[in-house]
């Protein structure tokens, strides 16, 4: 392609600073995002016009098709034709919205990781240890089972080094992980938790639930079982969570 049209929609590879800016200026509404995940609309929000909502819409059927896309054929594999197609739109289209392919890469990783972020974001100092630990426990488990693209995706871009993502990483994510490392401190240091190391209770909640996401294939083959089986969910559920509360109990 040689026309006009090829160098607005199609930009040179030499000017990959752009995703990163992308990834940057994501990184400031992040958080928020994570936090606000789940809460009720906001008055006056159906209010929009019909053409806003249309374009809204348009734009999660992209986001959905990518991430679908993405998660299977990673992002050199997955085109950006072929997740226009998927999602109904035109390529033209789906370039309105997110003008290269690592772009909509970027909002999609964006769009997981709020999700993914937004069970961690919510227990405080003043929650029941016990409670808030399960909850995250519960919540990372069903979006492991609703979900599984999102871990996936996440997975395969810290496997190949995170390079669109690391502003997002080193940005909210660090500072939710720091503000509940925080709380954790807190909960161990007026005995309401056994001497844990924060960062590494953590890190195991992730790793014990996105096991069901990221190596579903496996749990399937070892136990003939998956957890959109609701005795297999009720049995995961129960069985990580006692593994992790009987690990942080004050003693």
């Amino acid at each position: 392609m040689t026309g006009k049209t090829a160098k607005t929609v199609k930009p040179p590879r030499k000017t990959g600073g752009r995703p990163v800016a992308k990834a940057t200026l994501g990184a400031r509404v992040l958080l928020k995002a994570a936090q606000s995940l789940g809460e009720p609309e906001a008055a006056g929000e159906g209010a929009r016009g019909n053409r806003e909502k249309a374009g809204e819409a348009r734009k999660a059927a992209i986001l959905k098709s990518a991430l679908t896309l993405f998660a299977r054929l990673g992002l050199e594999g997955a085109s950006v034709e072929a997740i226009a197609r998927a999602a109904g739109v035109s390529k033209a289209n789906l370039l309105y919205y997110y003008p290269s392919k690592e772009a909509l890469y970027v909002a999609v990783l964006e769009q997981g990781l709020s999700q993914w972020l937004a069970p961690l974001a919510r227990f405080t100092e003043a929650d029941n240890p016990a409670d808030a630990i399960a909850a995250l426990i519960a919540a990372k488990l069903a979006m492991s089972r609703d979900h599984p693209e999102v871990s996936r995706l996440f997975a395969l871009e810290m496997l190949r080094g995170a390079p669109l993502l690391k502003p997002v990483l080193a940005g909210p994510l660090k500072a939710v992980f720091d503000a509940k490392v925080a709380v954790i401190r807190s909960w161990v240091a007026t005995g309401r938790l056994a001497p844990v190391d924060p960062p590494h209770l953590i890190f195991a909640v992730w790793a014990l639930t996105q096991h069901y996401a990221d190596f579903s294939v496996q749990v399937r083959v070892l136990s003939g079982k998956s957890l959109s089986d609701d005795d297999f969910m009720n049995e995961t559920l129960a069985a990580v969570t006692a593994l992790v509360l009987d690990g942080i109990r004050p003693r």
